[in-house]
């Protein structure tokens, strides 16, 4: 999983990105507004930690900028102000959730972990087909579809985000651990597999290519193969 840290903090930021690689989530760091625009325009992440107090910005500005690029994903506001003000405001202004900081780095990572399951865990539910994330499963028309691993983590991630054209480069980013260890084409495998062992079988299209762009989750949509 992959989470943006905007954070113009030098230490906190290193101290946050450390507590989540120990934990093998693989983390970017915007030291401004900016650069976090620049971030959710490349590459797509499972979750945002922003401190509410950035030199160029202030919080409500980094939620809207996050939540118009990805609605669904969870923002985390830190905080070295101990105000209930500061809080309600960005609870109000669309974030998920408000650490006081400093905080221990078990605590951080628990409610990390605590949101990313909340929202993880929702059941994708399009149509006939249902994808849980947590069982990687996948139910058509009450059928169980055999599709697990990578093509599964593939499938879902373009199902969580279908109203987006996504690269292969975001893929690599957000489901391998090591991407700059693998060529492209591994994505283009796992498509292959999901198209052979699901939508060729169910007659039905769930990834369409978009040329020199990337792959959009096409579902519900006949497959004219």
């Amino acid at each position: 999983m992959r989470v943006l840290i905007i954070e113009n903090n030098e230490v906190l930021n290193k101290k946050l990105s450390d507590a989540l690689n120990v934990k093998k989530y693989q983390t970017d760091i915007a030291e401004n507004l900016k650069d976090g625009k620049y971030f959710v325009s490349i590459r797509n992440y499972d979750l945002v930690v922003a401190n509410w107090e950035l030199n160029d910005t202030t919080g409500a500005d980094i939620i809207n900028v996050i939540k118009e690029k990805s609605p669904k994903v969870p923002i985390i506001i830190i905080s070295s102000q101990d105000s209930t003000d500061i809080e309600v405001k960005a609870l109000n202004s669309g974030a998920d959730d408000f650490i006081k900081q400093p905080c221990k780095n078990e605590v951080f990572i628990a409610r990390i972990e605590a949101r990313l399951r909340s929202w993880g865990s929702n059941l994708i539910e399009i149509g006939d087909l249902a994808i849980s994330p947590d069982e990687e499963k996948i139910i058509y028309k009450g059928q169980e579809i055999e599709v697990k691993g990578k093509p599964f983590e593939v499938l879902t991630h373009l199902a969580k985000y279908r109203d987006q054209i996504v690269s292969k480069e975001q893929l690599l980013d957000a489901i391998w651990e090591e991407p700059e260890l693998v060529t492209p084409n591994v994505i283009e495998v796992a498509i292959n597999q999901i198209r052979q062992k699901m939508d060729k079988p169910l007659g039905i299209s769930t990834i369409e290519t978009v040329r020199r762009r990337g792959y959009r989750f096409c579902y519900p949509k006949e497959n004219n193969q």
